[in-house]
C-alpha cells in the first residue's frame, strides 16, 4: 500500500512571526519607473473602516462584465502630506548610505512631538546642487497631519518616500516641494491598482493550532492533543529554527497585499450615519480601495505604486456609496 501524503498545514512563508518594530511601515521598494514626470512613488492613510460599493464590472474576461456588482470597500483617511526635508544618498560597497538631511526652514511644532529637530541645517541646499552626479538616490521625508483627520491625535508619523526619474529631476522636484503639502491626487490616479502595506491586527501569543493550523490530536494521544507530537528528530540534536511548528506571537506583523484597485480619490470627505464606528467622519481626502486592507481602524496604511501591474488605469463607474450606519 503506497504511503498517504498531504501539504503541512499553515504558512511558513514569514518566519520568524515577531512583532514589527513601530506601529507603521516603511517603503522599501518601490517598481521601475519610467516617463519624464517625476512623482512621489507612495503615500499613506489612515484605516477609517469600511462600506458597500455598487459599480459597472469592467473586466472583460469576468462573467459579471458590463453588469452592475457589489462589493465591499475600504475607506482610508488621507489628509495631505507635508514634506519636512530632503534626504540625501550615495552608492556604497554594500548598498545605499545616507549622506544627510536637508530640513525646511518652517517646520510644524507637532513635529517636535516626534523628533529632535536640528536648530541648524545639516546640509546646504546650494553644496548638494553642485554634487548631483555623486548621489545615487534623492528621497523626500513626509510627516502626516493626523490634525486633518477623523483620528483627533496630535503626534505625527515620519517617514521616507522615494520619487521617480533620475537624480536631477528628484532633487528638482524636492527642492519645488519642500515645505509643500502633496495630496492623494498627486501620486495616484482613479482606477489605477496599487499595493498596501499595513501592520496587521495583533493577537498576542497563541498556540500552534491557532497560529499554523497544525491538526488536534486524538483523545487516546498520550500527552496534551493542542500541541505537536515531536520537536524534530533525534539528529540534529537541536530544534530547527524555522521548521518546527510552535506558539508564540500571531498579528502585528507587517504585511503587503498587492493589486488592490482605486475606485475613487475624493476631496470632499464622507460621513455615514452615525459616522464610521470606533472613528467618526473623514472630513476631507479620502481614498475608497477595493476590497479589504490589513490591519485595524485608525492605524496608518502605506499605499504604493504596484510592483505587479503594468496596465494602464481604467476608472470605475460607481453607481451607489452606502452611507448606512456601519457596523
Amino acid at each position: 500500500m503506497s504511503k498517504t501524503h498531504k501539504p503541512v498545514k499553515g504558512s511558513r512563508a514569514f518566519w520568524p512571526k515577531k512583532r514589527a518594530k513601530r506601529i507603521y511601515p516603511s517603503v522599501k521598494s518601490v517598481p521601475e519607473t519610467k516617463g519624464e514626470k517625476t512623482v512621489p512613488l507612495a503615500f499613506a492613510g489612515y484605516k477609517a473602516g469600511m462600506t458597500q460599493v455598487s459599480y459597472i464590472d469592467i473586466k472583460k474576461d469576468s462573467p459579471t462584465s458590463g453588469k452592475e456588482k457589489v462589493e465591499a470597500a475600504t475607506v482610508l483617511d488621507c489628509p495631505p502630506l507635508m514634506i519636512c526635508g530632503i534626504k540625501i544618498y550615495r552608492k556604497g560597497p554594500e548598498g545605499l548610505i545616507n549622506e544627510g538631511t536637508v530640513w525646511d526652514e518652517n517646520l510644524s511644532k507637532d513635529l517636535q512631538r516626534k523628533l529632535d529637530i536640528p536648530k541648524k541645517p545639516h546640509m546646504k541646499k546650494e553644496l548638494i546642487g553642485k554634487k548631483l552626479d555623486q548621489l545615487a538616490e534623492v528621497r523626500i521625508l513626509v510627516s502626516t497631519q493626523p490634525r486633518g483627520s477623523g483620528l483627533g491625535k496630535k503626534k505625527p508619523e515620519v517617514f521616507e518616500i522615494p520619487l521617480s526619474g533620475d537624480v536631477e529631476k528628484q532633487w528638482a522636484y524636492a527642492l519645488e516641494k519642500l515645505g509643500k503639502e502633496i495630496v492623494p491626487a498627486d501620486v495616484f490616479s482613479q482606477g489605477e491598482v496599487i499595493d498596501v502595506k499595513a501592520i496587521t491586527k495583533g493577537k498576542g501569543f497563541s498556540g500552534v493550532v491557532k497560529r499554523f493550523g497544525v491538526k488536534i490530536r486524538s483523545r487516546k494521544d498520550g500527552g496534551k492533543r493542542r500541541h505537536i507530537g515531536t520537536m524534530g528528530p533525534v539528529t540534529p540534536g537541536r530544534v530547527l529554527p524555522g521548521k518546527i511548528a510552535q506558539a508564540g506571537q500571531l498579528g502585528f506583523q507587517t504585511r503587503t497585499e498587492y493589486n488592490k484597485k482605486i475606485l475613487k480619490i475624493e476631496e470632499d470627505g464622507m460621513e455615514p450615519k452615525g459616522g464610521f464606528v470606533n472613528y467618526g467622519k473623514v472630513p476631507k481626502n479620502y481614498i475608497l480601495l477595493e476590497g479589504s486592507v490589513p490591519g485595524p481602524k485608525k492605524r496608518l496604511v502605506l499605499l504604493r505604486k504596484a510592483m505587479r501591474w503594468s496596465e494602464n488605469p481604467a476608472p470605475t463607474e460607481i453607481k451607489y456609496i452606502s452611507l448606512d450606519p456601519q457596523n
